[in-house]
């Protein structure tokens, strides 16, 4: 209820606050009235005078304002969060450790996933963001946080698929959970924009044909796929927690051998046609990432101030205004206390007379001189 630029946020229920204050009202108005009626014969009634009454009255119709809560609107725009959701579907499996990434291309694709992931966090503070990964199957690491520390640190420390467990790779592997969040994001929160981005190198090793992403186009407001890897492909170790890095082995390619019959170490190549591919069904670019670099230009078309500009940032909070009526509360309460007060006094003082008068009926104590006793019968 908005009264005059005020509205009433009621500190407890309201009809809670109505059985409290309306049968106190009553009473006090009611004796109010008799007060100021003339007893019997015209003198004034026993009891509280009218003015006591009136002043109760008073007294419990500034509780009941208080009760109601009268509160001054103010709109801020919250300079915290932005309205945008953030999802980083991250590829996970063997062939993202390929070693063909960075300036010398002898680092981990991992490594720019992780490079990229943090950046992008960075480009936009204050959104909402998500980590869905896939390998073997996909699974939803962080919900919608607005904690970027959560995201860094889950990118700084998340590590591929132990190979041994390794299904093969597709890239249609997070489509269900992708939605699912999707469609989580735009029934909490209509207004918000959602960005996607998909990291991987696109390779399929799995049998199957990956399913499409087109269906969720409508739920994406923009994002990109983000490939790793390069054509000439990277050699990548095997995965497991139990052995130091540095003395894992490189994966084994057994459907080929050398010409001298050695194994053949396994390389892994980027599939840029199954990214694009991708990055056409959910309506966004594909970026060829070789390198750490900027990530600014990625989320360029999406502006947190401009965002914020529709309103959809805009926070309404509500003051309270009751201490004037606190203060007359208060005020009304210590006359009430010094009437009180003066009242009990006047009622606890007796006459000193009365006090110390003979209860004899007018005879002389029993132990009085017999002259006095003469002289009274005089």
């Amino acid at each position: 209820m908005t009264l005059a630029g005020t509205t009433l946020q009621p500190l407890v229920p309201v009809w809670a606050l109505a059985l409290l204050v309306l049968p106190l009202l009553g009473l006090a108005v009611w004796q109010a009235v008799v007060a100021g009626r003339p007893g019997p014969g015209g003198a004034p009634r026993a009891g509280a005078p009218r003015g006591a009454w009136l002043r109760r009255a008073g007294a419990v119709v500034l509780l009941g304002i208080i009760g109601l809560g009268p509160s001054v609107a103010s709109t801020d725009r919250d300079t915290s969060v932005a309205n945008v959701d953030m999802f980083f579907v991250v590829d996970r499996t063997g062939s993202m450790a390929a070693e063909d990434y960075g300036p010398q291309g002898g680092q981990e694709r991992l490594d720019g996933v992780r490079h990229d992931i943090t950046s992008l966090t960075e480009a936009i503070p204050g959104a909402r963001y998500s980590i869905i990964s896939f390998d073997s199957q996909a699974s939803r690491q962080l919900p919608l946080t607005t904690d970027a520390r959560a995201i860094t640190s889950w990118a700084d420390t998340f590590h591929r698929e132990i190979t041994r467990y390794s299904q093969g790779s597709l890239t249609d592997r997070p489509l269900d959970e992708l939605r699912s969040a999707l469609q989580g994001s735009a029934e909490q929160h209509p207004a918000n924009v959602r960005l996607v981005f998909f990291l991987s190198d696109g390779e399929q090793t799995a049998e199957g044909e990956p399913r499409s992403f087109a269906d969720l186009a409508p739920l994406v407001d923009g994002g990109a796929v983000l490939g790793y890897g390069t054509s000439e492909g990277g050699r990548m170790k095997e995965y497991d927690p139990d052995v130091a890095p540095e003395d894992a082995e490189y994966i084994i390619d057994w459907s080929q051998q050398s010409e001298d019959g050695e194994p053949v170490e396994a390389l892994s190549v980027i599939d840029e046609e199954t990214l694009t591919a991708l990055a056409e069904q959910l309506g966004v670019p594909y970026v060829h990432r070789q390198e750490p670099g900027e990530t600014a230009s990625l989320v360029a078309g999406v502006d947190p101030q401009q965002v914020a500009a529709d309103g959809r940032r805009d926070v309404t909070a509500y003051r309270p205004v009751v201490w004037p009526f606190a203060l007359a509360l208060v005020a009304l309460l210590g006359v009430e206390a010094w009437f009180w007060a003066r009242s009990a006094s006047r009622s606890l003082v007796r006459p000193a007379a009365a006090t110390d008068a003979p209860s004899t009926g007018g005879r002389p104590p029993s132990g009085a001189p017999a002259a006095d006793r003469v002289e009274v019968r005089r």
